[in-house]
C-alpha cells in the first residue's frame, strides 16, 4: 500500500482542484474546504464571513445539529430545535394512541413542562471538533490484508473513540473520506433528554402524503419542534423531570421576509450517503438488480402491514412510522430506476473509466502506481455480489422484529464475554443505551399478527432459493429442508409466536441483562433460532470482513487516481456524503422537468387550497382553510401577495439533509430542506445541474401556521423573528 504518501499530498490536491473552475453548484463541502470557495460564495450572495462557516464552534455552524439520521438547528436560547415533521415522526407516533392520536391532530406544549419525552433513543448531537486522524487509523496496517487489515483498522478506530469518549458527555466516531484516503474523528456533545415541543397536524406536516412525496409542485408543512434538555449542571443527562432546557452557544434567527427567485441560499447539514465515485460494475448491479428487487419486496412489506392492521387501530399506529419510511424508499427507488433507464449515467460512467485508464496508461509513473487498481477493485466487487439473492432474502426474513430482537440479544450476550475494547462494534458499553432504547421502542412499534405475516411471506421466498444457496441451520429451524408448505410453516410460526415472550418488555429487559450461558439455556423459540444460526452467521460475517479489508485497500488507491485525474481536468473534488457535517450552496430557482414544462420556484397558500379535498392526504385543517379564504396572511408574505409554502433551489443535497436549515446570505433561517424533486433522486449517484432541485419549507409558511393556525405564540415569543 502507498497510503501515507497519497494522504500527504491530498490537502494540496484539494486546494488546487477547488480553486479551479467549479461545475455549477455541485458539491457537498466539508466546512474546512470553504475558504477555498470564498470568491464563488461571495459572488453568489454570502454576506457573512466565509471563515465563520468553516469553523464548527462559531455561528452559524454551532447552531446546526444532528439527530442521528436527520439534521436540525437551534432556534432559541431555550434549547428549541426545529427540524422536519418526518424527522420527528417516530416520536409523534410513539406518543400517539387511538384515543389521543397526535399524529392526526398535532400537538403543542404551551410550556416546557408540557413537553413530551421523544421516542426512546432520540438524541441531539452538537458537533464540536473534527480532527484528521488518518495517520493514527492506518498505523500498522501497511503490510496487512483481508481480515487482518479490517481488524487492525477497527482496533485503531476503537482506541481513538474510547479516548475521545472518556468524558461521557460526548459521542465520538471515526469517519472515512474518499474511500479511506482520509479518516476524521468527530466529537459531538450527546444530548440524551429530547422532548417533543410541537408538531402540526398531519394535514400540514404530511400534506400530500406519499402521492406528493418527491414531487413538484408541493404544499407540505414538513416542520416540527423538539426541545433539548440537560441536567441542572448543564451536562447531558438521561430524562429527568428536574432537567432544564439546554442553552446553546448560538441559535438561528428565523426570517419572516423569506427569499425571492434568484436569491443565494446555503444548506448546512448531515447528508447521509452518496455514491458518485462508484465504479460501473457497482452501478450496473444496483440499478439492474438491487433497486428493482428492493422496490418489489418493500412494496409487499407495506401491503402486508396494511392487510394485517386496520386503519387507525393500535396495530396500524404502531407501524405508521415504518410504513412512511418504506413508502419513501419505494418511490425513491422507482425514480432512480426510471432516471437510470432514461439517462446516460451508465454509459458516461464506463466512458469515464476508459478515459481514466487511458490517462493512467499515458504516463509511466502513473501506470506503475495506478495501473491495476481498477481491475483489482472490479474483481472484489464481483466477489461481493456472488450470493446477493441469498443475502437479500435472508435479510428480509431477519427483519422480523422477533428474530432481529432475539439475534441482537444473543449477540450481545456473546460479546459481553469479551473485554469491552475487543467487542464487536455496536455491542460495546457505549452502545448499550441504544440497544436498550430499541428494546423499549418495540413496545409501541410491534404487532404479532403483522410480524408473523411478514416473516411467513419472506420465509417462502427464502425457501424457494436453490438448496445450495440456503443455510441448513436456517432450513432446519423452519423445517424448509424440502421446500415450503404454507400450512406447515404457518402452524410452526403460530407455535413460535405463542411460546415466545419477546413481545413483553420485562422479558426483553431481563434477557438484556443475561449472560451468554443463560441465553443458551433460554427456551424462547426465537432465542433458540438465534443460537442455532449463530455459528454460520458469524462465519459469513468473518468472510465479509475479509472482503471488506481488501476493499478498504483497493478503494483509496482508485480514489487517489480519480482525484488526480479530476485535478488535471479542473473538476471539483469533494468527498461522497457520509453523515458528517457539510455545506452546500446555490440559488432559488425553478427547472424544466421535461420538454414543454417549466416549474416555477414557489408554491402558495392558494395552491394548497386548490389541491385540498378534505380526504387524506389532502386534508388541510379547517382553520387553515378558513385563514386562507379570509386572506389573513399577516406579516408573512415577504413582498408577495400570498404566503409562500414551499420553494425550490439547486443546492446539492441528499437523505440525511432532511431538516437542514436553509440560510440566506446573512445566515438567517429562510426554510427547511425536506425533499428533492423526482428527477433529482438519482443525484445520490449522478449530478445533473439541469434537474438537481431541492425542496424547502418556506420559513414564512412555518411561521404563519404557528401564528395563525396553531396559536404557538409561546414558541414564537422565544424565537428571534426577523421581519
Amino acid at each position: 500500500m502507498r497510503l501515507k504518501p497519497l494522504v500527504a499530498s491530498l490537502a494540496a490536491t484539494f486546494a488546487l482542484s477547488i480553486s479551479g473552475s467549479v461545475v455549477a453548484d455541485e458539491g457537498m463541502w466539508q466546512p474546512h474546504q470553504l475558504p477555498e470557495l470564498e470568491s464563488i460564495l461571495k459572488a453568489k450572495g454570502l454576506e457573512i464571513s466565509v471563515d465563520s462557516i468553516s469553523k464548527l464552534t462559531e455561528f452559524p455552524m454551532n447552531a446546526v445539529i444532528s439527530l442521528g439520521g436527520c439534521t436540525a438547528s437551534f432556534v432559541s436560547p431555550k434549547g428549541l430545535v426545529v427540524t422536519n415533521h418526518h424527522c420527528i415522526y417516530g416520536s409523534v407516533q410513539y406518543n400517539s394512541t387511538p384515543e389521543n392520536n397526535i399524529l392526526e391532530n398535532g400537538f403543542l406544549a404551551k410550556t416546557p413542562a408540557e413537553d413530551l419525552p421523544a421516542a426512546p433513543g432520540a438524541r441531539v448531537y452538537v458537533t464540536e471538533t473534527v480532527t484528521n486522524v488518518t495517520d493514527q487509523v492506518i498505523k500498522g496496517t501497511e503490510t496487512l490484508s483481508a481480515k487482518a487489515r479490517y481488524d487492525a483498522l477497527e482496533k485503531n478506530e476503537k482506541a481513538l473513540v474510547a479516548q475521545c469518549e472518556a468524558d461521557e458527555s460526548y459521542r465520538c466516531n471515526v469517519y472515512s473520506f474518499h474511500g479511506g484516503l482520509e479518516f476524521y474523528l468527530i466529537k459531538s456533545l450527546e444530548i440524551k433528554d429530547v422532548r417533543l415541543a410541537y408538531t402540526p397536524a398531519m394535514g400540514v406536516g404530511k400534506y400530500g402524503g406519499d402521492i406528493d412525496n418527491w414531487m413538484w409542485p408541493r404544499h407540505t408543512g414538513d416542520f416540527g419542534f423538539y426541545r433539548a434538555y440537560v441536567g441542572k449542571d448543564g451536562k447531558p443527562a438521561e430524562y429527568n423531570v428536574d432537567n432544564v432546557p439546554y442553552v446553546p452557544d448560538s441559535y438561528l434567527s428565523v426570517s419572516a421576509k423569506g427569499v425571492q427567485e434568484g436569491d443565494f441560499v446555503m444548506v448546512t447539514g448531515y447528508p447521509g450517503r452518496t455514491n458518485r465515485y462508484r465504479i460501473a460494475a457497482e452501478v450496473d448491479n444496483v440499478f439492474n438488480n438491487s433497486y428493482p428487487k428492493a422496490r418489489v419486496h418493500n412494496s409487499k412489506y407495506v401491503s402486508l402491514i396494511e392487510e394485517n392492521s386496520e386503519d387507525g387501530s393500535k396495530a396500524r399506529i404502531a407501524y405508521e412510522s415504518t410504513i412512511a419510511g418504506y413508502n419513501n424508499y419505494i418511490k425513491n427507488y422507482g425514480s432512480m430506476i426510471e432516471s437510470f433507464k432514461k439517462g446516460t449515467m451508465f454509459e458516461r460512467k464506463k466512458q469515464f473509466e476508459q478515459e481514466l485508464t487511458n490517462w493512467i496508461n499515458s504516463d509511466g509513473t502513473r501506470k506503475e502506481q495506478y495501473g491495476s487498481v481498477l481491475g483489482e477493485l472490479s474483481k472484489l466487487i464481483a466477489q461481493s455480489q456472488e450470493h446477493s439473492e441469498r443475502d437479500r432474502m435472508l435479510g428480509y426474513v431477519h427483519r422480523s422484529q422477533m428474530i432481529s430482537t432475539a439475534r441482537r440479544l444473543y449477540r450481545l450476550g456473546y460479546e459481553k464475554q469479551k473485554p469491552n475494547s475487543e467487542r464487536e462494534s455496536g455491542y460495546q458499553e457505549r452502545d448499550l443505551p441504544r440497544i436498550k432504547a430499541g428494546l423499549e421502542r418495540m413496545t409501541r412499534r410491534y404487532d404479532s399478527k403483522v410480524d408473523k405475516a411478514i416473516l411467513l411471506h419472506f420465509l417462502e421466498l427464502y425457501a424457494a432459493l436453490p438448496k445450495e444457496e440456503r443455510f441448513s441451520d436456517v432450513d432446519n429451524v423452519f423445517k424448509v429442508q424440502n421446500g415450503f408448505d404454507k400450512a406447515t410453516q404457518s402452524a410452526l410460526l403460530d407455535s413460535m409466536y405463542e411460546q415466545s415472550r419477546l413481545d413483553n418488555a420485562t422479558v426483553r429487559n431481563s434477557l438484556f441483562e443475561q449472560s451468554f450461558s443463560q441465553l443458551n439455556q433460554s427456551q424462547d423459540p426465537f432465542v433458540q433460532y438465534a443460537k442455532a444460526i449463530f455459528k454460520v452467521m458469524k462465519a459469513e460475517e468473518d468472510k465479509s470482513k475479509a472482503l471488506a479489508g481488501k476493499l478498504q485497500a483497493a478503494r483509496p488507491e482508485l480514489m487517489s487516481a480519480i482525484i488526480a485525474f479530476n485535478k488535471a481536468k479542473n473538476k471539483p473534488v469533494y468527498a461522497d456524503a457520509n453523515s458528517t457535517l457539510r455545506v452546500t450552496y446555490g440559488t432559488v430557482g425553478g427547472y424544466s422537468p421535461q420538454d414543454g414544462l417549466v416549474a416555477t420556484p414557489f408554491t402558495s397558500l392558494e395552491g394548497l387550497l386548490a389541491k385540498n379535498t378534505d380526504v387524506d392526504p389532502f386534508n388541510a385543517p379547517k382553520k387553515l382553510q378558513e385563514q386562507i379564504k379570509a386572506k389573513l396572511f399577516g406579516d408573512y408574505t415577504g413582498g408577495m401577495n400570498t404566503v409562500p409554502v414551499n420553494f425550490l433551489s439547486n443546492v446539492d443535497t441528499t437523505g440525511g439533509n432532511s431538516g437542514s436549515p436553509t440560510l440566506n446570505g446573512k445566515a438567517e433561517l429562510v426554510g427547511l430542506l425536506f425533499d428533492g424533486v423526482y428527477e433529482s433522486i438519482i443525484g445520490d449517484w449522478d449530478y445533473n445541474p439541469e434537474l438537481n432541485r431541492s425542496i424547502h419549507v418556506d420559513s414564512r409558511y412555518m411561521l404563519w401556521v404557528m401564528d395563525k393556525v396553531d396559536n404557538a405564540q409561546n414558541l414564537l415569543d422565544e424565537m428571534k423573528i426577523v421581519k
